[in-house]
C-alpha cells in the first residue's frame, strides 16, 4: 500500500463553523497537513453542545487530524505570522465574508506573490460576484434562497428545511474537490489559482430533480412531501407498526412490487403502467399499497420486499445507523483519543482506496496546541521568540 494521495501537501485552514472545516476536513483525511488557525477563543463550534468534556461534538467530528495553532490576526504580528506560513503551504482555505481577507492584507493577490503556486480558496455564502456577495449567509438562508426549501415540505405544508446542514456539506465537499482538480492543475503548469466557492451555487447544483421540471416540463416544481417529484413508487409507506420506503423508477421492478404483494394484476393496471402514469395516480397507487402494508409489520413487508429483489428499506434512527453492521463494515466512524487520552469517535472520509491507508488516526487538536511546534519547525523561531509572541498576545493557547 501506498502513502495517502495528499501526503506531502499542506493546508493552511483560515475556516471556522461547517462548510470550510469540513472542506478540510476531507483532505486531512487523504494525508495532507492541515494547519489550522483559530482566533484567541477558538472555533466556534468548539462552543456548541453537546460537548464532550469542554469540547462541542460537532467541532470534534469537523476537525479531526488536523494542527491547531492560535493567532491574533487582527495584529499585525499575527498577519505576519500567516504570510510567512503561507510560503510554505499549497493550499489556504478560508470562510471570510468577501472583503474581509483583503482588508487584513492576507487576499489572494497579495498571498500569491508570496507564493505563485499558492491554491486559495474563498468560500463564502454567495460568492464574490454578484449582488449578494456581501450579504451574511447561513446554511437556512441558502436553502431558502436557492428554491430548496419550496420544494421541500408536505403539499399543503409551509417549506420546510432539512434535518441536516445540506448548504454546508454540499460547499465543503465542493471546496474540497476543487482542490484536487487544483492541484492537478498546478502539477501540469505549475501555477496556482484563486478558487470562488458559493454556498449558493452548490445547493443550486443539487436541484435536479426541480430544475428539470422548472426548465422542461409542463407543471413548476412544488413540495411532494416523503416521495419523488417525477416518479412512483418512490417514497415512504406505513406499515402496522412504523414506516418504509419503496424506490421503484422502471417497469420491471414495478412487476416485482405487485408479485410481492400477490397483486400481479397491478403491472397491467392501466393506471400504473409506466412511471409517469404511476406519478400521476400516485394516491391510488399508494392506497394499494398500504392496503397491503398496514396489515404486517415493518420487518415482514421489507422481507417480502427483498425476496422479490425491490428495493426498500425500514427507516432507522441515527443511532441504529451509526450502530448498524453496515456501518461498522465499512468503518464509517473510527476511535481516537483526545489530548489527555479519553477515547472519542468521529467520522472517516466514507471513499475507501485500494492504494492508500485508512483515514488518519489523529485526533482534534486542542486549542493552539500546536502552535509553537508549528512556529518553531516551519518558521524557524526560537523558543524566546515564541514566548514573546504569547506575552504580547498573538499566540494564545500553546
Amino acid at each position: 500500500m501506498t502513502s495517502p494521495c495528499l501526503d506531502g501537501v499542506r493546508v493552511l485552514d483560515l475556516t471556522r463553523v461547517l462548510a470550510g472545516p469540513f472542506c478540510t476536513a476531507l483532505l486531512g483525511d487523504l494525508g495532507a497537513e492541515v494547519i489550522k488557525v483559530e482566533t484567541p477563543g477558538g472555533d466556534d463550534y468548539r462552543h456548541v453542545p453537546p460537548f464532550d468534556e469542554e469540547t462541542g461534538g460537532l467541532f470534534l467530528l469537523l476537525n479531526r487530524g488536523k494542527k491547531s495553532i492560535s493567532l491574533d490576526i487582527r495584529s499585525d504580528a499575527g498577519r505576519q505570522i500567516v504570510r510567512r506560513l503561507v510560503s510554505s503551504c499549497d493550499v489556504v482555505v478560508e470562510n471570510f465574508r468577501p472583503g474581509v481577507m483583503e482588508q487584513m492584507g492576507l487576499g489572494y493577490a497579495e498571498l500569491s506573490q508570496i507564493n505563485p503556486r499558492l491554491i486559495y480558496v474563498s468560500i463564502s455564502g454567495f460568492g464574490q460576484t454578484g449582488p449578494m456577495g456581501s450579504l451574511p449567509a447561513y446554511d437556512l438562508i441558502i436553502q431558502a434562497m436557492t428554491g430548496f426549501m419550496d420544494v421541500s415540505g408536505e403539499p399543503a405544508g409551509p417549506p420546510m428545511m432539512t434535518g441536516e446542514s445540506v448548504a454546508d456539506l454540499t460547499t465543503g465537499l465542493f471546496a474540497s474537490w476543487s482542490v484536487l482538480a487544483a492541484l492537478l492543475s498546478r502539477e501540469r503548469d505549475g501555477k496556482g489559482q484563486f478558487i470562488d466557492v458559493a454556498m449558493y451555487d452548490c445547493l443550486f447544483n443539487f436541484l435536479p430533480a426541480a430544475l428539470t421540471q422548472h426548465l422542461y416540463g409542463e407543471t413548476p416544481p412544488r413540495r411532494v412531501g416523503n416521495r419523488h417529484q417525477l416518479g412512483a413508487p418512490f417514497g415512504v409507506f406505513a406499515a402496522a407498526d412504523g414506516h418504509f420506503t419503496i424506490a421503484v423508477l422502471n417497469p420491471k421492478q414495478f412487476a416485482k412490487l405487485a408479485r410481492a404483494m400477490d397483486r400481479p394484476e397491478l403491472a397491467e393496471d392501466p393506471r400504473f403502467s409506466d412511471n409517469s402514469v404511476r406519478n400521476d395516480n400516485h394516491a391510488p397507487l399508494k392506497a394499494c399499497i398500504e392496503a397491503w402494508s398496514r396489515s404486517r409489520s415493518v420487518t415482514e413487508v421489507v422481507a417480502a420486499l427483498q425476496r422479490h429483489d425491490v428495493p426498500c428499506s425500514p427507516i432507522l434512527s441515527v443511532a441504529e445507523a451509526a450502530e448498524s453492521a453496515q456501518a461498522q463494515a465499512r468503518s464509517l466512524l473510527r476511535p481516537a483519543s483526545t489530548a489527555d487520552g479519553r477515547p472519542i469517535s468521529v467520522m472517516t472520509q466514507p471513499v475507501k482506496f485500494s492504494g492508500m491507508p485508512a483515514s488518519s488516526q489523529l485526533a482534534p487538536p486542542a486549542l493552539g496546541a500546536d502552535g509553537p511546534g508549528i512556529l518553531a519547525d516551519l518558521l524557524g523561531m526560537a523558543p524566546d521568540e515564541i514566548a514573546a509572541l504569547a506575552r504580547e498576545g498573538v499566540l494564545h493557547g500553546a
